[in-house]
């Protein structure tokens, strides 16, 4: 089957019912999306699928043959940082790190659809999404950070 990934097109040979985290890192060698639980409750494996947050410990690579996956490597590079990578940054939003690519990731997919969000919104947008370092706060403020520079722009 056909995936493309980051904007590079691979052919993978494996089983359809493989979950997309383990394609990723084990048949593609690309480790940003982290397993995190394995049932889809703590958003550390989170991916966008045709410009949609998923999570990629949950869908299977047969479901998405011939889609488009983005990982937290293909959103930005260290020298063109994506909107909600530089707010993290900027607002030292990492602590341990472990969740921080599933948590941009979905701070991405809601930036991408609200550009404008309340506090609310942001709560509701990332409730599925996990840190164990309780960086909730600096989340929430990288978050409307980036979304006034959006607007700005």
């Amino acid at each position: 089957m056909k995936i493309t990934v980051n904007g590079a097109e691979h052919e993978l040979e494996v089983e359809a019912e493989m979950p997309l985290l383990w394609a990723l890192r084990d048949e593609l060698n690309i480790t940003g999306p982290k397993y995190g639980c394995g049932v889809a409750q703590c958003g550390a494996c989170t991916v966008h699928v045709d410009g949609v947050a998923v999570r990629s410990c949950q869908i299977a690579v047969g479901d998405i043959d011939g889609g488009e996956v983005t990982t937290i490597e293909g959103l930005g590079t260290p020298e063109v940082m994506h909107i909600v990578q530089h707010a993290w940054v900027e607002h030292q939003v990492a602590q341990c790190g472990y969740c921080q690519s599933g948590q941009i990731m979905s701070a991405a997919s809601l930036l991408e659809q609200n550009d404008a969000p309340t506090d609310d919104e942001i709560d509701a947008a990332m409730s599925a999404n996990l840190c164990r370092c309780g960086t909730y706060p600096r989340i929430r403020a990288a978050i409307k950070s980036a979304a006034q520079k959006l607007q700005e722009a």
